[in-house]
């Protein structure tokens, strides 16, 4: 494979392309806090990209699982502060999560993850380790406290607090590709920059 994203050519005697190599993104994954406005920005992606992509959330992987594991340490639980605990096994059955997405993509399937790295470094780490030798797009989404808080007391599903105790900690100490800001930004302008990434 190129290296860079760049594109290989060999050419033979009457100077045909006999081959040609293209690295192209596989995954995009968006981290942010909630009601950072990732949900929308996947949606415009969609819309955007070319290829058809598939949409991973981790919100559908909790909302897959019983209703039991919400209420269990061993499970996630949500604090009345906004507060995220998460146990044994989500872990296990969110490293099964991760590792069905991989497979995904290297079957072909082209994946945008929406997910929120509650461990920062360490869930980005997680997730790198899942898609090693893939292509991926990393992707962090700001977005100011005050406004994801509005959000969050509008749209009615969340806890109150979620939104600003994960504001700034789900970026911290992460290295992304490109990192856009919700605050005054439109989700159709964000997902255009992103999809400007896209190899």
């Amino acid at each position: 494979m190129a290296a860079g994203g760049l594109a290989v050519n060999r050419f033979g005697r009457g100077g045909g392309c006999l081959y040609r190599e293209l690295v192209t993104t596989q995954v995009i994954v968006l981290n942010g806090g909630s009601s950072s406005g990732k949900s929308g920005i996947v949606r415009c992606l969609q819309a955007l990209l070319h290829d058809p992509w598939l949409a991973a959330a981790i919100d559908s992987l909790i909302e897959a699982m019983p209703a039991s594991m919400q209420t269990s340490q061993a499970g996630i639980e949500f604090a009345s502060d906004g507060g995220v605990n998460i146990g044994t096994e989500f872990r296990e059955l969110e490293a099964a999560w991760m590792a069905g997405i991989a497979a995904m993509a290297r079957a072909g399937a082209r994946v945008i993850v929406d997910d929120v790295f509650l461990g920062a470094a360490t869930s980005q780490q997680r997730w790198q380790k899942a898609l090693a030798g893939l292509d991926v797009l990393w992707v962090g989404v700001r977005c100011d406290r005050t406004v994801a808080a509005g959000r969050e007391m509008a749209r009615g599903d969340r806890v109150q607090g979620m939104a600003v105790a994960q504001a700034d900690i789900v970026h911290r100490g992460l290295v992304y590709d490109l990192e856009v800001d919700t605050t005054h930004t439109e989700s159709l302008d964000c997902a255009r920059a992103i999809a400007a990434q896209v190899k």
